[in-house]
């Protein structure tokens, strides 16, 4: 018993570091007796000693997940990507056929399709006017609707109750029944959605090439951010860190925060303008695909590519699965890739064909091995071992709650939004303190004060003159002298001209002083010559 004790706490032991916050482990005891207050060096131990608890108690919670991915193995000379849909349903069991489904639905396509957080929930929306949500592992249907006019991208918001559609002008959200609850007015002519579920945000870009956040938890408009790049037609989120990953048709990818009016990092990806854009649940990669017919595979942390394939029609839609699979949807078929971001694959793992169809967009379904096609003919279901995450977390997404459980994780979810000032590139820099920054403030503080100081150790009052501490002029004192960019030549000639908008503001007032007044000629008072 002890030695099998010994062995579990070993593996255990090797696992902690996987669960350790990236700004914990950082003060030691050692650093904690430097600390001369008392109440902030208990504080301190206890809030380390919650972490180390916490990350113990998650290492040893993952032994208890016996479940493990299922991929497709072959013997001898087979290879995976031959196997089709057909020979799958005949060998699996009989709920796993239940995944594979097409709905012939030609008279509306293309289609667009998306799934709730828990997989358990289907939206779909034709281009012309077809709207539909159901319970695709229950066969139920929620509400089917005709709009009457295009609809270009669905998208659910927080759980099954609620999805946004944007339709020819507006952005429109109902509920479950199919009944209209609010108009987004502001979304205007609307080409991509995408929800941030910690921060209750719906982000649209379109046509007009804004960028708007919408809170649907208050109605307000948190930022409308102008691109300046026209018109966009892909748009993806980093689930790491929420920010927005924007793909233009000058063949740039662009990242936002509803923090800056400017992008946080500008990426030129591809010769021509960019078609899809995917990036993965951890935020470390991300997948684009172009006019030019290639697929790039870039490392988001270094903003530099990793591999790149040619694609024989260029790519319409991307995903990625929460076990890394890449699926790439191009003309009529759908192509998975298996652990393409960590080397150059020379085969796909799975390869489907849709024939007679132009596929718009695929989805893979979270906690299952399915891939949602949305395509011309109408909406398709199939099965792709391996690509869900199999171990999922009740509280965090339970594709078998009930009706109280979705109440709570509403109300708790609520309570535990986060605010939009803090998406952020690095979202571990919350909280952190930077010790460089205040170390070279203190010495900039020593540094004026002994300059200050002069003589007999009296301090020497500056001669401040009108205009030496305005914004510009320290912007341009701390730029380099032999250093000359275009800013700061804009900056300069704007100085230059109020500088002699002053001085001939000046010379006019003195030649009014000097110019005799209407009425003077009717005062006693004689006239200087």
């Amino acid at each position: 018993m002890t030695k099998e004790l010994d062995i579990i706490d070993k593996t255990v032991a090797k696992k902690i570091p996987k669960y350790v916050r990236p700004t914990e482990g950082k003060l030691g005891s050692k650093q904690f007796k430097k600390i001369k207050d008392k109440k902030l060096k208990g504080k301190l131990e206890r809030i380390e000693k919650v972490s180390k608890e916490a990350a113990n108690k998650a290492a040893r919670s993952e032994l208890l997940l016996t479940e493990e991915p299922g991929y497709l193995e072959v013997e001898g000379i087979e290879k995976t990507f031959n196997i089709t849909q057909k020979q799958l349903k005949d060998n699996v069991d009989e709920d796993s056929t239940k995944k594979i489904f097409d709905l012939k639905l030609t008279n509306f396509g293309p289609y667009s399709l998306d799934y709730t957080r828990n997989g358990r929930h289907m939206v779909i929306g034709g281009q012309k006017g077809h709207i539909s949500s159901f319970d695709w592992m229950g066969n139920k249907l929620n509400c089917e609707i005709y709009v009457k006019e295009t609809v270009r991208d669905v998208k659910w918001l927080h759980n099954e109750l609620f999805f946004a559609v944007a339709q020819k002008k507006y952005v429109f959200i109902y509920d479950h029944n199919g009944l209209e609850v609010h108009r987004l007015k502001k979304h205007i002519e609307v080409n991509k959605l995408e929800f941030l579920p910690y921060h209750f945000l719906l982000a649209s870009v379109g046509n007009s090439g804004w960028l708007k956040y919408q809170d649907t938890s208050t109605g307000q408009l948190v930022a409308e951010l102008r691109t300046k790049l026209g018109c966009c037609n892909a748009m993806a989120q980093n689930p790491w860190n929420a920010i927005m990953h924007l793909g233009h048709s000058n063949g740039t990818v662009t990242l936002w925060s509803p923090n800056m009016s400017t992008p946080l990092v500008k990426m030129l990806t591809h010769k021509g303008p960019v078609k899809a854009v995917a990036v993965d649940h951890t935020g470390k990669y991300m997948a684009t695909s172009g006019l030019d017919g290639q697929l790039k595979l870039w490392d988001i942390r270094t903003y530099k590519p990793l591999q790149q394939y040619y694609t024989r029609s260029p790519a319409s839609s991307l995903t990625i699965s929460q076990l890394g699979l890449l699926g790439v949807g191009w003309g009529p078929h759908v192509t998975i890739w298996k652990d393409a971001f960590l080397k150059k694959q020379q085969s796909p793992y799975m390869n489907h064909l849709q024939a007679g169809t132009q596929v718009r967009d695929i989805q893979f379904c979270p906690f299952d091995d399915a891939l949602g096609l949305g395509h011309s003919d109408g909406v398709s279901s199939i099965i792709i071992p391996g690509s869900g995450e199999p171990n999922l977390d009740s509280l965090e997404a339970n594709p078998y709650q009930s009706k109280k459980q979705r109440q709570e994780a509403e109300v708790h979810s609520l309570l535990d939004k986060v605010q939009p000032e803090m998406i952020v590139l690095d979202p571990t820099f919350i909280g952190k303190v930077d010790r460089a920054s205040k170390d070279l403030l203190k010495k900039e503080l020593k540094e004026e004060q002994e300059a200050q100081l002069a003589g007999k150790g009296k301090l020497v009052p500056k001669n401040k003159m009108r205009g030496k501490s305005s914004s510009l002029k320290r912007y341009l004192r701390k730029k380099q002298k032999n250093v000359i960019d275009e800013q700061k030549l804009k900056i300069q000639q704007r100085l230059e001209q109020e500088r002699e908008a002053r001085k001939k503001r000046t010379v006019d007032d003195n030649e009014d002083k000097d110019r005799p007044k209407a009425l003077e000629r009717f005062s006693n008072k004689k006239r200087k010559s």
